[in-house]
């Protein structure tokens, strides 16, 4: 089983070229983002070819018809041809029925073009709670989520001691993490190296490690995984300053190693 690390281009600076440089250079495996504008599309693909990374694409349900929006997102998505798609879907204020329909023909449209859909576990989405999620869960079979559980942390102002079993649910249906450590009163730490939050790193590492376990476990060949920490307002800030308390790249960068370190080269040795 193999293992590739993206980066987010959320809160990077510079050109698109600049960006995809910087990225690869790193030692990055590919980038998960939106589709690029419309001008941009063709450099972007000539750049993930240049630099020989893959692509996680992404999807941003709006309204009034979440699921028009969801399906045009995913015919000029397709051209594109991604390794997977996260997509933020539907609401949390959408009646059950409305939630069902929606994925119900979420599924149909993602055999269609035969890319696979994790459906992001965000705040604001139908899958903002771990008990929301794992009713979807369980009335879709084939329905899967791109796990980002600092939301839920944040949701449910806990680190989830009571969700263990909507938590089991939502690891066997992970098909991408993204890594960002979230606690009780916010979906980001301001370092999570800072030894205040080492609690909230363990919790989160040791769910990572379980979807690894698992995916091992189905035979999978590959494991992805991007350390999605975002720039103002979700990075800290210094009052009257708007400055951010971290470095970006550097955080992302820190938890990209790590999670080679100490969560994929454990949970594949045990």
């Amino acid at each position: 089983m193999e293992l590739k690390v993206f980066k987010a281009l959320w809160g990077m600076e510079g050109t698109l070229e600049q960006q995809v440089k910087r990225i690869a250079a790193a030692g990055y495996g590919g980038i998960e983002a939106g589709l690029p504008a419309p001008d941009q599309r063709q450099a972007f693909k000539e750049l993930l070819a240049e630099h020989k990374l893959d692509y996680i694409s992404m999807i941003y349900t709006q309204g009034p018809d979440h699921l028009e929006s969801f399906s045009q997102q995913l015919d000029a998505i397709a051209e594109f041809r991604p390794l997977k798609i996260t997509s933020h879907s539907a609401r949390d204020s959408m009646d059950y029925a409305d939630q069902t329909a929606f994925f119900a023909k979420a599924l149909e449209l993602e055999k269609q073009y035969g890319i696979p859909v994790g459906h992001e576990t965000h705040r604001m989405r139908a899958m903002f709670t771990p008990w929301t999620t794992a009713r979807l869960l369980r009335e879709f079979p084939d329905l899967k989520i791109a796990a980002d559980f600092s939301h839920w942390c944040c949701v449910c102002e806990s680190l989830l001691g009571d969700q263990a079993e909507n938590l089991a649910l939502a690891f066997e249906r992970t098909i991408h993490i993204h890594g960002r450590v979230g606690y009780a009163e916010g979906p980001q730490v301001p370092h999570p190296a800072a030894p205040e939050y080492a609690k909230e790193l363990a919790a989160h590492e040791s769910w990572w490690t379980e979807i690894i376990r698992l995916q091992e476990a189905k035979g999978a060949p590959l494991v992805t995984f991007t350390p999605e920490f975002g720039p103002p307002g979700y990075m800290h800030t210094l009052p009257f300053t708007n400055q951010p308390v971290s470095d970006l790249w550097d955080v992302c960068l820190w938890m990209a190693k790590r999670f080679e370190t100490a969560v994929w080269e454990p949970a594949l040795a045990k």
